[in-house]
């Protein structure tokens, strides 16, 4: 109905299909004006609330400026010139977030009261009205129908006051319902022009405010301060740019340059192995036993500092220590399948671990690397220098010098060398033999072209030169602490000692001496050199058992004996004058290179740390031998007296057995002669066969009698 802006409250008792009609209408529009009002609520307090975050995150913004000077960045945090001119853009966003807030409190209460009020207050009281009205037109109808319902022809007068005091009541209920529900509806109209002006005003009211206050703070001089810094930034992106494209310009030569690098076992040729370094980093794949036969591997960053392996996990910001690489021993092994793996092994043989490197060429650099490492070289001066010329001096060891006396003078520092008529002596064992012996040529220890055997072969394949074929043990599974699990005892569970240690076989070679320790010196020289040319890192861990009886090699995996070397045939052994890890023993045996004479084959091994200790035992096992023999022998000579002994005794016993029996046949005759002493005469007395003998044998033994 346009055209009518308000309800008759005249006709609200009338109650009229018209009037009921515009009620709806009026109705209508209040529900359309509290949707409405519900957005324009929503919309405006989201205003609100991003002034305040606005405010909030200004303030933020403006102390964490402050705070810039305070911040210890790795890269650059003592910029004066960033620091100042932050501080200053700190002051303007302080005195921006100031006016943040202060416009914050002015739509609170210029915007967000008005149109609350008219939410909460206004629209719900026509909510609450329109309920009461509605109960009011269901109680008046329910009147009206029982007052129709009164019977003309059985009149009750009290049920006709009731009902018509009833019908009385809820229309004047619904009169007076109607009226303030129609006064509601008319205020409305004027109240809906209020809600939606007053929040507007003071909004624009607000922002007005901020602009001004704003207009006041930004004065011409921030407005230079501003251009300068637009003019600095400028300047840092056109270096940004420099530097990326000096950037992208080394990527793309690293990228072709680097390409060969990309294939995981790079070609050795291109990429000749470094065996002079001290320090090495990159991924190796670390194997982790898990059981008993599984394991697993992880792969990590592994990196050398000084005499240490480190190792980090991705995610860690250092690095920790693996194992202590100081005089270690290092090797290339065959685990589960796979290639390029080498196992470390610390001094004192506590401590073990196996790693596998990416190629080759890593593999081998590695093991040289550690080696290194292993012989304190990187506490020189020049880590790569020495590692150099120690390996060049490997290199050249393998041609023999014709001396000792070179040999030692060539070793010296050229500034103490002296004259080459001057003659050294040996710092061996044995005193002024020594002297004698430096004069000695190497062929004399060493047999020329003499192979040298790098491995030990299994005892069930070919028999060894140094092992006993009468001992029966080869292949036999041993128990090296002496205990059987069977019937029959070992040869070695009778000896007093049982010592035992870990050793790696390096090698073995005949010689042609086995007289002084300088064998064994010359022996581990060459087959050093040897390994450091053929580049042979491989060496046989095996278990080296010392008895009185003889020395053992077990595999400690299976517990077979690999080797056995009988005591007595040990007639040298020896460490290394100055790496105490490496010892040496000398085995005579017969056969060899030339089968009509005896042969001498030096083995060389490498313990933990432990060679003066092997040695130390395989000399108290030769003392405990030697006594054991005499002993035995003086026991032996013992037995001999006493059965000598014996068998005189048994001779006298017998001998006294047989005078006792003669005596007694004596008196036996002269009794039985007694009463015929005159018929006796022409008369003979005849002894039986055994009286006889007795009789010979008793002369017999007087006469041993008289000749002892």
């Amino acid at each position: 109905m346009p055209g009518i802006d308000k309800l008759p409250i005249e006709e609200t008792l009338e109650d009229s299909p018209q009037t009921r009609s515009l009620l709806g209408v009026f109705e209508e529009d209040a529900t359309a004006i509290s949707n409405y009002m519900n957005q324009l609520y929503h919309a405006m307090h989201r205003i609100y609330d991003a002034q305040n975050e606005l405010s909030a995150a200004t303030h933020l913004t403006s102390k964490l400026l402050k705070e810039y000077e305070k911040q210890r960045f790795p890269l650059g945090g003592d910029d004066e010139v960033m620091s100042s001119t932050l501080q200053q853009f700190s002051k303007v966003i302080d005195e921006l977030s100031s006016c943040h807030a202060v416009l914050s409190t002015q739509l609170a209460d210029a915007m967000m009261f008005p149109i609350t009020q008219f939410k909460e207050r206004d629209v719900k009281e026509m909510e609450l009205i329109t309920v009461v009205v509605i109960f009011s037109f269901l109680d008046h109808d329910a009147a009206i129908n029982r007052y129709s319902r009164l019977s003309k022809k059985r009149e009750n007068d009290k049920v006709k006051y009731e009902v018509t005091e009833d019908v009385y009541t809820s229309r004047k209920k619904q009169h007076q319902t109607m009226m303030h529900y129609f006064c509601a509806l008319n205020t409305l109209q004027y109240k809906k022009k209020i809600a939606l002006l007053e929040p507007l005003l003071g909004y624009m009211q607000a922002q007005i405010s901020f602009f001004k206050m704003g207009s006041e703070n930004l004065s011409k001089q921030l407005e230079e301060f501003l251009a300068n810094i637009g003019t600095s930034v400028q300047n840092v992106r056109r270096e940004m740019d420099s530097d990326v494209e000096t950037m992208q310009q080394t990527i793309e030569d690293l990228e072709v340059a680097s390409d060969p690098l990309y294939m995981p076992d790079p070609d050795p040729t291109k990429f000749p192995v470094n065996r002079n370094l001290t320090r090495k980093a990159g991924y190796l794949n670390a194997r982790n036993k898990t059981g008993l036969v599984s394991s697993t591997w992880d792969r990590q960053f592994y990196f050398t500092q000084g005499g240490n392996l480190m190792s980090q996990a991705r995610g860690d910001v250092a690095g920790g220590l693996a194992m202590d690489i100081d005089n270690c021993s290092v090797m290339a092994v065959d685990c589960e399948d796979r290639r390029y793996c080498f196992q470390i092994t610390s001094f004192d043989g506590k401590k073990s671990s196996i790693l596998q490197a990416e190629s080759k060429k890593d593999h081998e650099e590695w093991i040289c690397t550690i080696n290194n490492i292993s012989k304190q070289i990187y506490l020189s001066e020049n880590p790569e220098e020495t590692a150099a010329r120690v390996n060049q001096s490997a290199l050249e060891a393998v041609t023999p010098s014709p001396s000792f006396q070179q040999r030692h003078e060539s070793l010296r520092p050229a500034g103490q060398s002296r004259p080459p008529t001057a003659r050294t002596s040996s710092s061996g064992s044995l005193g002024s033999e020594s002297t004698n012996l430096a004069a000695l040529s190497l062929d004399s220890l060493v047999a020329p072209d003499t192979p040298i055997q790098f491995d030990i072969i299994s005892p069930v394949c070919e028999d060894q030169p140094g092992q006993a074929k009468a001992s029966g043990q080869g292949g036999r599974r041993t128990n090296p602490f002496g205990e059987s699990g069977g019937s029959t005892k070992s040869e070695t569970e009778d000896s007093i000692l049982h010592q035992l240690f870990i050793v790696r076989f390096l090698g073995s070679m005949e010689v042609k001496s086995d007289d002084h320790p300088d064998v064994v010196y010359e022996t581990m020289r060459q087959i050093l050199a040897a390994r450091a040319i053929h580049n042979i890192f491989r060496m046989t861990e095996s278990h080296l058992l010392v008895t009185c009886d003889c020395l053992k090699l077990i595999d400690p995996q299976t517990q077979v004996t690999r080797l056995t070397f009988p005591l007595p045939y040990v007639v040298l052994y020896a460490t290394h004058q100055e790496n105490k890890r490496l010892f040496g023993f000398v085995l005579r045996t017969s056969g060899g290179r030339n089968e009509s004479n005896l042969s001498s084959v030096c083995y060389i091994f490498e313990s933990n740390n432990e060679g003066e200790k092997i040695c130390d035992s395989v000399g108290l096992a030769k003392q405990i031998a030697l006594h054991a023999e005499l002993d035995r022998r003086a026991s032996e000579k013992q037995k001999e007296i006493e059965r000598v002994k014996e068998k005189q005794q048994k001779e006298l016993s017998k001998q006294k057995q047989i005078e006792k029996d003669l005596e007694e046949q004596s008196r036996l005759i002269a009794a039985s002669n007694r009463p015929n002493q005159a018929s006796s005469e022409g008369q003979f007395v005849v002894l039986s066969s055994s009286q006889s003998e007795e009789s010979d044998l008793g002369e017999e033994g007087k006469k041993r009698e008289s000749e002892a």
